[in-house]
């Protein structure tokens, strides 16, 4: 059964282990050449699955919801998710929610009227690609803000941001598809859709992590602590998407869980020590997996026959990201959650499209007969935020004195 169910696995993703050791060995390279020459890692990677899609070694994994979704999401997630400390998270939920909200819809509806209006795009056409599009992604924020050793509130306000806009993008996706294939939803649906994404997504990763633990707290071997805690990163995304609701909220909760309850004993110290050194090598994985896999992709793309529209996609993009930061850090400007301006000027810059924005445009049915023209300016924006923003996020946040004390030991 396993081997049918992993060679499925590799018809579908095109992943064998052949592929996932070459893609691992260029990735240590890429990681040694980047930090010599002090070049983002991620932006090193994506270089490689470009320079590896023109060499002919029989490299060609196809990009698509499934993998991103069920295989290199929930790690990331649970990663990130373990070391955000909830008093903290806490004292800032408002504005993330806001953020992932208000922020996420605002950015949906500008960047969609000017693909409307600029590019002559038709509105069920712009919908989509704004709905899409407005979610910042985990995968690159997290792994640009860790690598640049941000620390702090300006870390946990992107990277929970970052997390939690998944629901309101996906539901958002699912209105916009709907209104696309023609079939409108009743407001109340959409509103009832959203609740129970959310607080579905949050419900499931409160079973499956606290399940976990109380496994946990049975034994006394880190490495079934180990198994457990991948359980809880899994367990969580894929029974959350099972029902529909936000796989990324539920893994994400798994992962506040555990990472949180350490103090309480459900864990050794020794499987503390041995989960963060799993997770980190995990994520390492996982992220050189999409990066390369994302420059591969690209490589494949068309870019010419839509230029305009890429052009006219990014300004639209950066525009509407400053109409959703700016406004909503100034309401709360007179409260205690006021935000500093280089705080907003980050979170700004900061706010990266990547796998997800394309996850989400390769789960455009393929009878909708604007898809290819959504994908080709959605690789184009993502290919935008991967090289402009992701080579310039390390010397903003260093001329805006942010930069994580570790980047700075590395520089001296």
């Amino acid at each position: 059964m396993f081997a049918e169910a992993a060679a499925a696995a590799e018809a579908e993703n095109g992943l064998n282990i052949e592929t996932i050791e070459l893609i691992l060995l260029i990735g240590a390279v890429v990681a040694i050449i980047a930090r010599r020459l002090r070049i983002p890692y991620t932006v090193g990677l994506v270089v490689a699955g470009i320079i590896l899609a023109f060499i002919p070694l029989g490299v060609e994994v196809p990009f698509n919801k499934e993998l991103l979704f069920k295989v290199l999401l929930p790690p990331l997630i649970f990663e990130a998710a373990l070391y955000i400390r909830w008093d903290e998270l806490k004292r800032d939920l408002l504005p993330v929610v806001t953020f992932a909200t208000v922020g996420v819809m605002l950015s949906a509806v500008i960047t969609a009227s000017i693909m409307h209006y600029l590019v002559g795009w038709e509105w069920p056409m712009a919908a989509l690609f704004g709905i899409l599009i407005a979610a910042t992604d985990p995968v690159s924020v997290i792994a640009t803000f860790k690598e640049a050793g941000v620390e702090g509130r300006l870390r946990m306000l992107v990277e929970s941001e970052s997390l939690f806009n998944d629901s309101t993008a996906a539901v958002g996706f699912t209105v916009a598809l709907a209104f696309a294939t023609g079939n409108a939803l009743l407001p109340e649906t959409i509103v009832g859709t959203l609740v129970l994404s959310i607080f579905g997504g949050i419900a499931i990763g409160l079973l499956v992590g606290g399940a976990c633990l109380f496994i946990a707290g049975r034994t006394h071997d880190h490495l079934v602590e180990i198994a457990l805690t991948t359980i809880a990163a899994f367990g969580s995304f894929w029974a959350a998407e099972q029902f529909h609701w936000s796989g990324v909220l539920a893994t994400m909760t798994a992962g506040l869980l555990v990472g949180n309850t350490t103090a309480l004993g459900f864990i050794t110290e020794k499987g503390e020590e041995s989960i963060e050194s799993f997770w980190e090598f995990a994520a390492f994985v996982v992220n050189t997996l999409v990066f390369i896999i994302l420059g591969i992709n690209e490589a494949y793309q068309d870019f010419g026959r839509g230029l305009f529209a890429i052009g006219i996609a990014i300004v639209a993009v950066i525009i509407a990201r400053a109409a959703a930061i700016y406004p909503i850090s100034f309401a709360y400007s007179f409260t205690r959650w006021k935000f500093d301006r280089e705080h907003q000027h980050i979170m700004f810059w900061g706010g990266l499209r990547g796998a997800l924005a394309l996850a989400l445009a390769l789960g455009i049915p393929t009878s909708v007969p604007y898809r290819s023209e959504i994908l080709t300016v959605t690789f184009g924006v993502v290919a935008f935020s991967v090289f402009a923003q992701g080579l310039t996020m390390t010397p903003l946040l260093k001329m805006l004195g942010q930069l994580g004390n570790r980047e700075m030991s590395a520089e001296k």
